[in-house]
């Protein structure tokens, strides 16, 4: 019983799927918590008040 503990406890094999779910999921939140700061920007950048809504407005 003492053997197979210790060989699970030195086992590593799932080590990198485990690492590379973690930057995953990181990663994830990550892209998450942008979209509502991109989709804001973008609502700016087509409202009236900016400057390339402007530069394609007609002129009086």
């Amino acid at each position: 019983m003492k053997a197979v503990l210790l060989g699970f406890l030195n086992d590593e094999t799932g080590a990198t799927a485990v690492e590379y779910s973690l930057i995953v999921a990181v990663l994830s939140l990550a892209i998450v918590g942008g979209i509502g700061e991109v989709r804001d920007g973008i609502v700016w950048l087509f409202s009236d008040n900016s400057k390339l809504a402007n530069a394609f407005a007609p002129t009086p």
